[in-house]
């Protein structure tokens, strides 16, 4: 329950959104789950269905839930995790923008696949292979990967199964969108020759061989960012 002092500073639709935040944490509702209706959730929480309404915004401004026109509220798949928690898209000189988004990638990506190579699980890993094929086939018939690019490394920082990676997704998929706009897709050999070996590396549980794969990846980027 909130702290008396807490409820004092804050609108009943807050508190209600605090409230519904709680059952989400505590797992009443779970990701992918369809919130009660208004009517329901406003008779659980003793409260007006109009309140219900707002504290529903503000969980959903925060991605806690997801609105679905006609069919209901959500759980979002990534609570409280928004696409832009930087405020990136509106950096107006986006080369530099690329340029440092890329210095962060190198800092701490072949990291996250050093700790891939330890955790990731068996189906993880079939996923893995599942995309590199993709990714693959759309750069040999000179396709946009970029869809198939963000989930292949969004899977390597989940199977990190580090709790505070997940919070570093939403950075490492606007680089990836921003680099293949800026370059064209012009990395093709160099991106399926490197994705194959983190994939080696991560299936055999080498975490030297995974971080140096990811480490080689990203460099490629980088010096064609630099062209």
């Amino acid at each position: 329950m909130l702290k008396q002092e807490e409820k004092l500073n804050q609108s009943l639709a807050q508190q209600v959104a605090k409230q519904l935040e709680e059952l989400i944490m505590t797992k009443e509702y779970q990701v992918g789950d369809q919130l009660p209706n208004e009517f329901d959730l406003a008779s659980k929480l003793d409260v007006g269905r109009g309140t219900i309404r707002e504290a529903i915004k503000l969980l959903a401004a925060r991605n806690v839930v997801v609105i679905k026109r006609g069919l209901g509220t959500f759980v979002s798949d990534n609570p409280g995790l928004t696409e832009d928690p930087l405020g990136l898209t509106f950096i107006t000189d986006k080369k530099k923008l690329s340029h440092d988004l890329m210095e962060v990638r190198l800092m701490v990506e072949p990291n996250i696949s050093a700790l891939a190579a330890q955790y990731a699980t068996n189906d993880e890993i079939i996923e893995m292979e599942k995309l590199c094929l993709e990714i693959e086939y759309l750069i040999q018939n000179n396709k946009n990967h970029e869809e198939k690019d963000i989930e292949f490394h969004t899977l390597i920082a989940k199977a990190s199964k580090n709790l505070v990676v997940p919070s570093l997704i939403p950075i490492i998929q606007s680089a990836i969108s921003l680099f293949i706009d800026l370059t064209h897709r012009s990395l093709k050999e160099e991106t399926i020759e490197t994705h194959r070996k983190i994939i080696d590396a991560i299936k055999s549980g080498n975490s030297e061989a995974a971080k140096e794969a990811m480490y080689q990846h990203l460099q490629y980027n980088k010096k064609e960012l630099s062209i």
